[in-house]
């Protein structure tokens, strides 16, 4: 039988979005796979932190959850791969855990310059340099359109 996905990220079940977040984050960063090469318990208990995370962060997920338990996504239910290491992977963890930090997540201004197209740079830097808020400087092409 699975825990308790409160009890996982040892929060109360009124829990704000706050409580969650700083929950996760300590809990990832304790049993991180890259912290515990060739654990397996680790790495076992890291999918349950974040499977947990992904369900109570979402409103929606987290409702059904509260109403239903893990029955709410078995068979019939939601779908499986809409919490855990379902379709976003580490991608979306790594944003989770990191993104407010590295300015990911910002809101997108209205009116103004139309958005361009998303960049993207490979950088390799350790766990702790992305939990501490590594910053680089990176050369970006732009294109400046005059209007007359």
């Amino acid at each position: 039988m699975k825990a308790d996905f409160y009890e996982t990220l040892g929060v109360q079940k009124g829990a704000d979005d706050k409580e969650l977040k700083s929950a996760f984050r300590k809990l990832a960063m304790q049993f991180h796979p890259d912290r515990n090469p060739g654990d397996h318990a680790c790495e076992h208990k890291f999918k349950e932190i974040n499977e947990a995370y992904e369900t109570l962060k979402d409103p929606q997920k987290r409702a059904a959850y509260d109403r239903f338990g893990h029955a709410a996504f078995e068979q019939g239910g939601m779908n499986g791969a809409a919490h855990g290491f379902g379709a976003g992977g580490f991608a979306d963890i790594f944003e989770d855990i990191f993104g407010d930090m590295m300015g990911g997540r910002q809101r997108r201004s209205s009116g103004g310059r139309e958005r361009g197209a998303d960049l993207r740079y490979n950088m390799e830097i350790t766990l702790e340099e992305a939990f501490s808020g590594k910053t680089a400087q990176i050369r970006v092409p732009a294109s400046i359109s005059c209007s007359e």
